[in-house]
C-alpha cells in the first residue's frame, strides 16, 4: 500500500526508459559512462531506465542520443519516444491510489537537536495558527535536509493523528512533478478516488483544503523545485504542519518559516562517522578522524559515505581513508559508496543553473581566500558589478554558495569549491582559463592592499588612488585580510617577487595597529624570500627587521628575534643601509631588555640614537628616543627616563605638521604610556595612573584596542598601588575583556595575576585563587621562558614552603 510521489505522478514502466536501457546495453556502456557523456547525473539516468521518470527534457534527450551515437531512423524514433513521454508525464496519475507513506526513519541522525526542537515548536504552533504552519528546510546539497524532515515527521507523528504524508516533488529532475499531479496524489491519499478528483488545479486546491478542515495532518514535501510548484500544495488550515525541503530558499512563500541547515560541528561529524564505522575504531585514531571530518567539510552526506566506506572495508584504517581524501583532484571520486555520491548531489543543483551562472560558479572557485566580495568577483570574471550580483543571487538561491552575514560577501563549502573547479576545467580550456581568473584576482588584491597600506605611513598626508581616507583603506584591509594574504601567497609561488615585496614593505605601519590580529610572520617571511630572490640587500635588511619585530612583539619569541635582528644588522652594514642599521640596533636593544640584559640593551640603543640622526622624526628618531627612555628606566634611572620621554612629548608638537592625525595620536599615546611607567617607577602612583588613563583614551580614539588594553593593565596596577582598589579592578577587568584571542594569552595571564593581587586586598581570596589557577593554566600552555617563570611564581603562591609536607617534619 505504500507509494512514493514518483510512482504516483509518473505511472509504471517508461517506454522511453526501456529504450534508453536497450541502447545503452547495445553500446556496452555503464550507467556512469553514459551519464558522464550526456552530462546527466547517474541518479537521473537510473530513474529513467527504471521508469521512475517518464522522459527527459528535449536537450537531455538529444545529449543521450549523441552519447549513444544514434543516427538516422534510430535517432528519430528515440527523440520521438522522448517527446511522447514528456506529454504523458504531465498528466499521468496512478489509478490504484495509496497512502503517501513516510520514508524510513534515518538512523544515526547526529547534531540536529536544535533544529528538531524548532520543529517541535512549529508543531505546537500549528494547533492554533489560522493558516497552519509551513517550515522550509534549506541548505547545501548533502547537508541532510531530507534526513531531518523524515526524522522530524516520525518524531511528531503522535501530534498529527489524522495523517502524516510524504511526497517527493523531484525538484532536481529535468521534469519536476507538476502541481496537478501532486494534488491528485494528495487527494487520493485523503480518500478521494481518481474518477471523482477535480479537473483543474484551482478546484483541486479548494477540495484539498476543505478535506483538511478540522483535521491535524503533517505533510512532508521533499525536494521542492520552486515556489510555483509548492504554493498550491500548502494546506493553510489550522492544525496542519507542512515541512518543505529545498535547495533554494523559497523566499517567495508567504508567512513561512525557514530553518537553514549548516554542516555539522567537527565533533558531531566525527560522532556521525563513528556511529556507522564503529566508535572504538574511530576513537583509536582521533587525529585522523578529526582530519577526515575536515576533509569532508563536516557535510553529513560526505561523512555518511566515509563511514560506509570504512564499515564495508574493515581492513582499512581511518588514516588510510584520509590519505585518499587529501588529494583534492580525487577527493570527490573517493567520496562515493554504492549509489551514494557527493558529486551526484552537487550535479543536480548545478544542472538547474543558467549558463552564465554556471560559468561564474566555476570561475569564482579559483579566487584566493576563504570568501570574496562582489568587487573582486567582478574583476576576476570581467563582468559589471550589477550583472555579477544577479549571478551571485542565483548561486546563493541554489545554495551552491553561501551568502555571508556581512553584506556582499560569499563563500564556498570546501567540497562545492572542488566540484566547481572540476566542472569549470572540464567545460573550458582548463589551465589557461584558470590562470586568467587567478591573475586578475591577484593583481586586484595585491594592488589594492598595497595602496591601502600606504595610508598608514606616518607621513602620508593622503595616499590618493581608490581610497578616499585612511578609514576607508582600513576597512578594506580588515575585510579582505584573508584574501590579500592568500593573494600574496599565490604571487610568491608564481615568482612575482616585486609585488610580494612591495606589499610586505607597505604593510608595516598597518601591522603596527593590527599587531595581534594577523599572521604577520608569514607576510614578512614571504617579503624576505622575495628580497633575496631579487638580490635586494637593503630590502632584505628591512624585511629581517620587520620579521624580528613580529617575533618579539607578536609572538614573544625573544631568542628567535635576537638572531633575526643580528642578521638584519649584518646585512644592513654590508649594504651600507644606515636607516635599517639604526632600526636593527633599536630592535636589538628592545629584545635584550626583554631578556634582562639591560647593560647590553643600553649600549645598543645609544648606538641607535647616534645612527637615527639621519632619520626623520616620525619614521625613526622619535621611536629610538622613546626606547632609550625605556631602557634607562629599566637600568634604575627613572628620572633620566622621564626627562627623555618629556622631551619626546615636546618634539611631537614641534613636528606635528609632518604627520597624519592618526600617527600623531598613536605616538602621543605611546609616549604618555611611557611617562606613566617612569612615574610608577618613582612611586608617584596617582600621577602615573592619570598618564595611563590619558594614553588609554587616545588609544581608544584610534581604535587601537590591544594597546588600550595594555594601558588599562598599567593603570589598574597604578591605582592599586595608590590605594584605589575599586578603580584598579575596573581597569583590569576592562583589559581582560579585550585579551580573548589566542595571540593575547600571555597578556591575559599577566592581567589575571594582577587582578588576583587586587582582589586579595579587598578580601576576595576565593576569586583571587581562581584567577591564579586560570593564569597558571595559560602559562603552562604557552611554555615560553617568561611564562615558565610566572608559572613557577604562581606555583609557589599556591603551595608556599610553610605548607609543604617537608616543612612540617
Amino acid at each position: 500500500m505504500n507509494a512514493t510521489l514518483a510512482e504516483t505522478a509518473t505511472g509504471g514502466n517508461s517506454t522511453f526508459g526501456e529504450l534508453v536501457l536497450r541502447h545503452r546495453r547495445a553500446a556496452g556502456l555503464t550507467q556512469a559512462a553514459l551519464a558522464g557523456a550526456a552530462g546527466l547525473s547517474i541518479r537521473a539516468l537510473s530513474d529513467l531506465e527504471r521508469g521512475r521518470s517518464r522522459a527527459a527534457q528535449r536537450r537531455s534527450a538529444r545529449a543521450l542520443a549523441d552519447a549513444l551515437a544514434l543516427t538516422g531512423e534510430d535517432r528519430t524514433f528515440f527523440l520521438e519516444a522522448a517527446r511522447q513521454g514528456r506529454q504523458r508525464a504531465g498528466t499521468a496519475v496512478r489509478a490504484s491510489g495509496a497512502p503517501l507513506a513516510l520514508p524510513p526513519v534515518v538512523s544515526r541522525l547526529v547534531g540536529r537537536s536544535v533544529e528538531l526542537n524548532q520543529l517541535r515548536q512549529a508543531a505546537a504552533a500549528a494547533r492554533e495558527a489560522e493558516s497552519g504552519v509551513v517550515v522550509s528546510l534549506v541548505g547545501h546539497p548533502g547537508v541532510g535536509k531530507t534526513a531531518l524532515a523524515a526524522a522530524a515527521a516520525h518524531l511528531l507523528r503522535p501530534s498529527f493523528p489524522d495523517g502524516v504524508f510524504a511526497l517527493d516533488l523531484r525538484g532536481m529532475d529535468d521534469e519536476p512533478v507538476t502541481p496537478r499531479a501532486a494534488l491528485d496524489a494528495l487527494l487520493r491519499a485523503l480518500g478521494v478516488p481518481s474518477p471523482q478528483a477535480p479537473a483543474t488545479v484551482p478546484q483541486q486546491e479548494r477540495e484539498f483544503r476543505s478535506l483538511l478542515a478540522g483535521r491535524r495532518v503533517l505533510f512532508v514535501l521533499d525536494n521542492a523545485a520552486d515556489e510555483t510548484q509548492v504554493r498550491p500544495l500548502l494546506a493553510r488550515v489550522p492544525g496542519t504542519l507542512t515541512l518543505i525541503t529545498c535547495r533554494r530558499a523559497l523566499a517567495g512563500l508567504e508567512s513561512g518559516r525557514w530553518i537553514w541547515l549548516d554542516p555539522l560541528s567537527p565533533a558531531d561529524a566525527v560522532a556521525l562517522v563513528a556511529s556507522i564505522a564503529g566508535e572504538e575504531r574511530i576513537a583509536a585514531e582521533p587525529e585522523a578522524a578529526a582530519e577526515l571530518a575536515e576533509l569532508c567539510g563536516n557535510l553529513p552526506l560526505a561523512m555518511r559515505i566515509a563511514g560506509n566506506r570504512l564499515a564495508s572495508r574493515p581492513q582499512w584504517s581511518v588514516s588510510y581513508l584520509v590519505s585518499l581524501l587529501r588529494n583534492e583532484n580525487t577527493r570527490l571520486v573517493a567520496l562515493s559508496a554504492g549509489d551514494l555520491r557527493v558529486r551526484s548531489a552537487f550535479e543536480m543543483s548545478y544542472r538547474r543553473l543558467s549558463g552564465p551562472a554556471r560559468e561564474v560558479f566555476g570561475r569564482l572557485a579559483f579566487l584566493p581566500g576563504p570568501d570574496f566580495g562582489v568587487e573582486v568577483a567582478a574583476v576576476a570574471t570581467g563582468l559589471p558589478v550589477p550583472q555579477m550580483r544577479v549571478h551571485l543571487d542565483e548561486l546563493a538561491d541554489a545554495n551552491l554558495i553561501l551568502a555571508s552575514p556581512e553584506d556582499g560577501r560569499y563563500s564556498y563549502h570546501d567540497l562545492l569549491r572542488l566540484f566547481a573547479r572540476e566542472r569549470f576545467e572540464e567545460e573550458t580550456s582548463g589551465a589557461p582559463e584558470v590562470s586568467t581568473v587567478v591573475d586578475a584576482a591577484v593583481d586586484h588584491l595585491l594592488g589594492s592592499a598595497t595602496e591601502a597600506a600606504r595610508w598608514f605611513h606616518p607621513e602620508a598626508a593622503g595616499a590618493g588612488g581608490r581610497f578616499g581616507s585612511r578609514e576607508e583603506a582600513e576597512r578594506w584591509l580588515d575585510r579582505e585580510t584573508a584574501c590579500w594574504a592568500a593573494a600574496q601567497r599565490l604571487a610568491a609561488h608564481a615568482g612575482r617577487h616585486r609585488e610580494v615585496l612591495a606589499l610586505a614593505d607597505a604593510l608595516y605601519w598597518y601591522a603596527e595597529v593590527r599587531s595581534r590580529q594577523l599572521p604577520w610572520e608569514e607576510v614578512f617571511e614571504r617579503g624576505l624570500e622575495a628580497a633575496r630572490e631579487l638580490a635586494a640587500r637593503a630590502a632584505e635588511a628591512k624585511m629581517l627587521n620587520l620579521l624580528g619585530w613580529v617575533r618579539y612583539h607578536c609572538l614573544a619569541e625573544d631568542a628567535a628575534a635576537l638572531a633575526t635582528h643580528q642578521r638584519a644588522l649584518a646585512v644592513a652594514g654590508e649594504a651600507g643601509e644606515v636607516e635599517e642599521r639604526a632600526k636593527a640596533l633599536r630592535h636589538l636593544a628592545v629584545v635584550l631588555l626583554r631578556m634582562g640584559r639591560t647593560d647590553e640593551a643600553l649600549a645598543h640603543v645609544r648606538r641607535a640614537v647616534a645612527g637615527a640622526r639621519r632619520l626623520g622624526f616620525w619614521t625613526g628618531q622619535g621611536t629610538v628616543l622613546n626606547t632609550l627612555g625605556e631602557i634607562l628606566r629599566a637600568a634604575g634611572r627613572p628620572r633620566e627616563a622621564l626627562s627623555v620621554h618629556r622631551s619626546v612629548l615636546s618634539y611631537l608638537e614641534i613636528y606635528r605638521g609632518g604627520a597624519t592625525a592618526d600617527t600623531y595620536r598613536f605616538f602621543r599615546s605611546r609616549t604618555l604610556q611611557m611617562i606613566g611607567a617612569d612615574l610608577a617607577e618613582l612611586a608617584d602612583w596617582p600621577r602615573a595612573a592619570r598618564r595611563y588613563r590619558a594614553a588609554r583614551e587616545l588609544f581608544r580614539e584610534g581604535r587601537n584596542t590591544a594597546e588600550e588594553a595594555e594601558a588599562a593593565v598599567q593603570e589598574g596596577v597604578a591605582w592599586r598601588e595608590a590605594g584605589d582598589h575599586a578603580a584598579a579592578a575596573d581597569c583590569l577587568r576592562s583589559a581582560l575583556a579585550e585579551f580573548t584571542e589566542p595571540a593575547a594569552r600571555w597578556s591575559r595571564a599577566r592581567t589575571l595575576v594582577e587582578l588576583a593581587k587586587t582582589l586579595e586586598l579587598t578580601g576576595q581570596a576565593g576569586a583571587a585563587a581562581e584567577h591564579r589557577r586560570s593564569a597558571l593554566h595559560l602559562c603552562r600552555r604557552l611554555g615560553t621562558p617568561a611564562a615558565r617563570r610566572l608559572a613557577a611564581e604562581l606555583e609557589r603562591v599556591a603551595d608556599p614552603p610553610t605548607l609543604r609536607p617537608e616543612s612540617r617534619r
